[in-house]
């Protein structure tokens, strides 16, 4: 499972802070969601195997020969169409956020540090809305953006909770260990720029 990579391209597509910097509205209608994405990709055939349907289907709905689709398909097409929608304004929101506020991560996992079992600093079920400063929200980005394994994806937003909620910048937890033993059992994980 991808729980990162997918908040990361949740977070991206639009869900949050890039949605509100739009400056113009997504397609509604299929023809004319079908048709961006075929100026998009160049031609007919390139959509029709993105959406898993003929060249003829894709063909029909840029002529508004049919107008309502499946709600499979509805939901591909309008999934692609926001992947794709305004790639400007999402980069400014991800550059916003890398440079100025950072981000906000909410999740329930299991954290902790090395230590006997039974102690307060022995691995357990927390629920932490934490905020990432800038730099956490920059590695984060330049690792997904390089194609990192959800386990190095793991490893930058376990370092940053680290250092920001457990130890909260160095003002506690000095005597513990260097990295957290885990960041596993991921029941969610919801991350907001």
């Amino acid at each position: 499972m991808s729980e990162i990579s997918d908040s990361l391209d949740r977070a991206d597509k639009g869900h949050d802070a890039a949605a509100e910097n739009f400056t113009r509205p997504i397609p509604k209608s299929a023809g004319a969601q079908i048709r961006y994405l075929v100026k998009q990709l160049k031609s007919t055939k390139a959509v029709a195997d993105l959406l898993a349907i003929s060249r003829r289907t894709v063909e029909r709905y840029v002529k508004d020969q049919i107008k309502q689709p499946k709600p499979a398909l509805s939901a591909r097409l309008e999934r692609e169409v926001r992947r794709r929608w305004q790639p400007l304004v999402r980069k400014r929101a991800r550059d916003k956020a890398a440079k100025q506020t950072g981000l906000v991560i909410e999740t329930r996992a299991r954290f902790g540090f090395s230590a006997a079992p039974g102690t307060t600093d022995d691995g357990r079920m927390r629920r932490i809305t934490q905020h990432l400063p800038p730099e956490y929200a920059s590695r984060l980005f330049s690792a997904h953006e390089a194609g990192a394994t959800e386990a190095q994806l793991r490893g930058i937003t376990a370092e940053g909770l680290q250092e920001i909620y457990f130890k909260d910048n160095g003002a506690r937890a000095q005597g513990r260990a260097q990295g957290l033993v885990e960041f596993t059992d991921i029941d969610y994980v919801e991350l907001n720029f």
